[in-house]
Formats: C-alpha cells, sequence, structure tokens
C-alpha cells in the first residue's frame, strides 16, 4: 500500500483583536493563496475571528455554523481545498475557543473545544469536553488547539494518538512578551519538545500554525504573536515559520503520512517496544 503524499499550507495570519472583518478577509486571501500554490489543506490560527482573549468575545462571539464558518466554507468549496480554523463560538449561553476541519466541498465535518484552557482565558471561554478523530483523504485527523499541547497536557495528544492519529491539526496563538526579538525563538522546548514527543513515540505528524501581531485588549494586552508555527514528524521538524510579529506568511510543506497500522492494546505493545514502561507515566 503505498503512502499518502500530501501538501499543507500553513496560515501564519495576522490577527487584530475585536477586528474580525478584517481579520476574515486576511484569512480568506490566505487560503486564495494556499489554493494559488496547490495545497490540500491550509491550517489557521486559533481564534482568528476576534483574537485570543481579547474582549470583544463577550459581545461579538457567532455560532458554529455561522457567518464567520460560513466565509471559510466557502472559500474551501470555491477552491476544492480543505481548511482547518480556530474561531471564537456562541453555543446556547456559553462560549468556546473552537477548531474545525472544514471538507474540500465546503463541509464543517469536524469541531474541538479546547481543554487545556490557561487559567488566563478560562473567563472568556469555556472548557471542552470531547476529544476526537476523522477519516480523511489524508488520512485520520485529530484536532486540538495550542496549549492543549502543553507538556502538562499531553494526555490530550496522547488520547488523539490512541484514537489512531496520523495528522494531528493544532490551530494556535502562541505568545511572548514585547522585549522578545527574531534573535530569540523562546518556542523550541515550549513547543517543539511536545509535538516532537508525540510525533516520535507514535510516528505521527503534529501541524501548528499560529498568529502574528501585537495584543491589544485583554490579560495579555502589550505581548506579541511572532509566528513560529510548526511541523513536527517522527525524525524531527519538518517546517518551521518565520519568527517575528510582522511575519504573516503562508509556509508550504509535502510530507508522506505514517501509515501507524497498529491499533487498541497493539500501540501499547509498540510503546513499550520502543522503551516505555506500563507502570510509568505516559512518555513526556
Amino acid at each position: 500500500m503505498s503512502l499518502i503524499h500530501c501538501r499543507f499550507g500553513l496560515g501564519q495570519l495576522l490577527v487584530e483583536g475585536g477586528e474580525p472583518e478584517r481579520n476574515l478577509t486576511r484569512a480568506e486571501a490566505m487560503i486564495d493563496l494556499a489554493a494559488g500554490q496547490h495545497c490540500d489543506l491550509i491550517l489557521l490560527p486559533e481564534t482568528l475571528d476576534l483574537c485570543w482573549t481579547h474582549p470583544s468575545v463577550f459581545n461579538e462571539a457567532e455560532s458554529i455554523p455561522g457567518p464567520r464558518s460560513d466565509r471559510l466554507c466557502a472559500k474551501a468549496k470555491q477552491y476544492n481545498i480543505w481548511v482547518c480554523a480556530g474561531l471564537t463560538e456562541k453555543l446556547g449561553d456559553k462560549t468556546y475557543n473552537s477548531a474545525i476541519l472544514i471538507n474540500n466541498h465546503g463541509e464543517i465535518i469536524q469541531k474541538h473545544h479546547k481543554i487545556n484552557l490557561l487559567t488566563v482565558e478560562q473567563p472568556f471561554y469555556e472548557i471542552g469536553t470531547m476529544v476526537s478523530c476523522i477519516d480523511t483523504p489524508f488520512g485520520r485527523i485529530g484536532l486540538n488547539i495550542c496549549a492543549d499541547n502543553y507538556i502538562d497536557g499531553l494526555p490530550i495528544g496522547h488520547t488523539l494518538a490512541r484514537m489512531g492519529a496520523q495528522i494531528i491539526l493544532s490551530p494556535s496563538s502562541w505568545t511572548v512578551d514585547y522585549s522578545i526579538t527574531e534573535k530569540d525563538d523562546p518556542y523550541g522546548d515550549k513547543w517543539l519538545k511536545p509535538y516532537g514527543i508525540l510525533a516520535g513515540w507514535y510516528d505521527l505528524i503534529v501541524v501548528g500554525t499560529t498568529s502574528v501581531g501585537y495584543i491589544v485588549g485583554g490579560p495579555y494586552e502589550g505581548k506579541k504573536s511572532i509566528g513560529s508555527s510548526l511541523v513536527v514528524g517522527k525524525k524531527g521538524l519538518l517546517a518551521k515559520g518565520a519568527v517575528n510579529e510582522f511575519a504573516g506568511d503562508l509556509i508550504v510543506v509535502e510530507f508522506d503520512v505514517p501509515e501507524r497500522k497498529e491499533r487498541g492494546t497493539e500501540i501499547g505493545a509498540m510503546l513499550r517496544q520502543r522503551g516505555w514502561k506500563y507502570d510509568e507515566p505516559l512518555p513526556r
């Protein structure tokens, strides 16, 4: 059986707090660009509509499906491209930090609510209660969001791996202090390490796209997002975005999807064969 070959785009996008129209317009333009580069799928950042923890969350969050997700769905259908994106979701009387996967027909086929919420974002979003994978032409895909991949949140990734995920897509919004410059890349251990743990132990691909720009409003006002979007596989780094607050860009990466033949308890047997002991914590 031949390996599945993929061409993915990472839409490292400028996201402005409380500016959904400008943000969605940029997201649409990034999808245009990815389609022009013949990408099979584009991954866009976390809460790209309103920006992470911006106070507009309380009054301007929308339902999914809704007008904002509809715009992304229309682009997916227009270009026959898959789109994964982070949006702020109003669901009943609750608001969620959500990720959606849209197929090439413009249909939302998967949704994830962020689980490992930072303390500062808990006043803004409800904690998610489910994880899921879905079979696609690119293999089995699992969704999570940003800090769901923290070292202390790795059980989320381990669960997706146990479900047979071959690719984990993670819309993200990585923030740093305003004083960080291009020569200071703070994301090595913070993101490469947990991505590498999941990719290395299970032989899967982890893809994270983050936003760029200065944070205005909310608890992180004055900080900034500086890109450095990542794709990590079993053998290490496959792609990385530029590192600065102005690095809005499309990063295109091609890879073969790992087969991942093990299922159920076979996964545990595989981990033990690779050095994990059943009476120890999960690999970290």
